[in-house]
């Protein structure tokens, strides 16, 4: 393949740009905030079970301390209506009265004991509301520092961005320079090169595996036509000739 030495050297610059490029959409795909998100994340997802298991048992407890209410209420109103019968006088049988006497003494041993439930009911629910509240705080205060994580890394892409468009501004004037199949080379070669693909030979050295070439390949390449495209024939790397060659 031929191509005017000129050119050659461009590719040097639009690799440079390319590098350049490559190098900024690396900082963009890794911020420096991503391992402390990702560590949050964990974090979150799990207080987040354990705030909605926490739900389920305020709403269990809920559920189980309007239960007892309804029962000490209930049973309150049943001595209510005894109490009021016995003292309307409504009742003149003394045996009936008697036993009205002892399922009276039976309702306030089951209203302590209800109440006693019920009491118990309250300080777990009070306890699951506690835990809840912490629960919810806890998220609260991970979405806080999540958001200043991800605003900030969002900035930085943002500007990140900024830099890749003003760097790649200069890739069209160098590509409108060069001919399509050494272009093309180019492009082929920075799949496989990890995006070194052009190499100076400065001082009788690679630039892109950093190998010495060895006087016979050092020969040849002086010998061949400066118009020519040279190939590092270890690496398979572009060479480019200048000044500082060393042929």
């Amino acid at each position: 393949m031929n191509a005017d030495p000129a050119a050659q050297l461009r590719l040097l610059d639009l690799q440079a740009i390319d590098a350049q490029v490559d190098k900024l959409r690396h900082q963009r795909a890794n911020p420096a905030e991503a391992a402390e998100i990702k560590e949050l994340l964990g974090k979150r997802a799990d207080v987040d079970g354990r705030l909605r298991d926490q739900r389920i048992v305020v709403d269990d407890l809920s559920l189980a301390q309007s239960k007892a209410d309804a029962d000490v209420e209930q049973v309150k109103a049943r001595r209510t209506r005894d109490r009021d019968r016995m003292d309307s006088g409504a009742i003149g049988d003394p045996k009936a009265l008697e036993r009205m006497q002892h399922e009276l003494a039976t309702l306030e041993r089951r209203i302590s004991t209800l109440e006693d439930e019920e009491l118990e009911v309250m300080e777990q629910l009070e306890e699951a509301q506690s835990a809840l509240g912490e629960l919810t705080s806890a998220i609260e205060e991970l979405d806080g520092r999540l958001g200043v994580l991800t605003g900030s890394r969002d900035d930085r892409a943002a500007a990140v961005d900024r830099e890749i468009e003003q760097v790649l501004s200069g890739r069209g004037a160098i590509i409108a320079d060069l001919p399509a199949d050494l272009l093309g080379l180019y492009d082929k070669l920075r799949a496989s090169k990890g995006g070194v693909v052009v190499s100076e030979l400065r001082l009788r050295q690679c630039g892109g595996c950093q190998l010495a070439l060895d006087a016979s390949e050092l020969g040849e390449i002086r010998a061949t036509a400066p118009e020519t495209v040279v190939r590092h024939e270890e690496c398979q790397r572009i060479l480019v000739r200048t000044a500082e060659s060393g042929l």
